[in-house]
């Protein structure tokens, strides 16, 4: 069974078992989470939102919280000898997908 949640404004398709990476989230690792935004189930039968399923959920575990890689950000102007250099680390959440309800 797998099911499509929204959380931080994107989409995911999960399963149970699955560990999945999102935008941060203020908790702490351990904590149990419980998705209500469950827009399709799927598996045997496949149930769809308009926009989302009724009384389905999805309740994942915070596994990790962390920092992605450093992503450089170079911006010059031509011809004027200007120029930066930023990096930035985006902070996520890992999560572990523990139950898919309908």
């Amino acid at each position: 069974m797998y099911a499509v949640i929204k959380t931080g404004g994107k989409q995911y398709k999960v399963a149970e078992g699955d560990f999945l990476k999102v935008e941060k989230l203020d908790n702490i690792v351990g904590d149990t989470i419980e998705f209500g935004e469950v827009l399709m189930i799927g598996g045997d039968a496949v149930k769809v939102g308009a926009p989302l399923v009724a009384g389905a959920s999805v309740t994942a575990k915070v596994a990790v919280q962390g920092r992605d890689k450093k992503i450089l950000v170079f911006k010059s102007k031509r011809r004027k000898n200007s120029r930066k250099l930023i990096g930035h680390r985006q902070y996520h959440t890992v999560l572990k997908i523990e139950k898919i309800s309908a």
